[in-house]
């Protein structure tokens, strides 16, 4: 079928609009429409106290709650699973649970240790953190919570929370030293990430990482996409938000920490409104994962925190 010139412009200009209106929709949205997803960590429902929740358990309880997503620790996995193994198959029940009810696998918080002179634990606990990138890969996670460690000369948890997180360097060794301990051992992580496809996001999360400058001393050292950032926002017990803010440009997660009933080891006054708008001055689009470490029971506490977030991330 032949057009005459004035069909032709006015079909022309038809096509242009609706390329308009199509380049409108699948534009970037703009920070001001903006809504942080909201989801959860398996640690909400147990804090190393006691039997662990069953996985499948937190997540059907997180949809109820009205969550987006959830977090699994990966010490809470393994804990509860101890009557059976931690493989593909278990793993696969667990993306299809989260899938049936609507909800995202967004996040993997794993533990590992580089900050020792031993080359043979430094070792281990990279091939350890190869394991979690491939675990995060078959559940579909795109970005695992990693640490830098620490000196280890605190007698436990309970006395490193007693110090603020602060702990003495082992005799005979420097800073320095264990920070390119750190970023060599994830430099040689790097390839294994890319290979899953999964980012892993170092925390400010006491160790060489306690403080912002820690976490992106490694980072700039790195300079790597597979390599960014997780912020905890309960885990700078000075100038909260100056840190917060200079880690928000490099996270890939925030953490959002709530003390109902009050903290497990200390409770802090965070203000999620002010955090939100530093974040949205970031452009931090991901996700928020409440991690409640109030010693109310989790019944009541965890929808008392999504209703918080909720309010400040909206």
């Amino acid at each position: 079928m032949k057009l005459n010139r004035r069909e032709w412009v006015s079909t022309v200009t038809a096509m242009a609009g609706l390329n308009a209106l199509t380049t409108a929709a699948f534009a970037e949205p703009t920070s001001s429409r903006v809504r942080n997803r909201i989801g959860v960590s398996t640690y909400s429902f147990w804090h190393f106290r006691g039997e662990p929740v069953a996985i499948e358990t937190c997540l059907e309880q997180a949809a109820d709650m009205g969550f987006d997503g959830v977090e699994i620790l990966h010490v809470h996995m393994e804990e509860a699973a101890k009557a059976s193994s931690v493989d593909k198959p278990l793993l696969r029940r667990f993306k299809q649970r989260a899938f049936s009810l609507g909800l995202d696998l967004m996040g993997f918080s794993t533990h590992q240790g580089f900050v020792t002179p031993d080359a043979d634990k430094r070792q281990k606990n990279i091939e350890h953190t190869e394991r979690c990138l491939e675990m995060a890969y078959e559940l579909g996670i795109p970005t695992i919570r990693v640490n830098t460690g620490r000196w280890g000369t605190s007698k436990n948890f309970d006395e490193l929370m007693a110090n603020k997180g602060i702990e003495p360097r082992l005799p005979g060794h420097t800073d320095d030293q264990g920070f390119a301990w750190v970023i060599d051992s994830f430099e040689k992580l790097l390839p294994k990430a890319e290979a899953c496809g999964v980012v892993m996001g170092l925390e400010n999360h006491w160790g060489l990482g306690r403080e912002a400058t820690g976490v992106l001393r490694v980072l700039s050292a790195i300079k790597s996409p597979w390599l960014r950032a997780t912020l905890d926002t309960g885990n700078f017990l000075e100038d909260m938000y100056p840190q917060m803010e200079a880690l928000a440009p490099h996270a890939v997660l925030v953490q959002a920490k709530t003390y109902f009933g009050g903290g497990e080891w200390y409770s802090l006054d965070i203000d999620y409104t002010r955090v939100a708008g530093l974040l949205r001055k970031a452009n931090y689009r991901g996700y928020i994962s409440l991690e409640m470490e109030g010693k109310e029971a989790p019944a009541t506490a965890i929808p008392k925190s999504l209703d918080l977030l909720r309010k400040a991330f909206s």
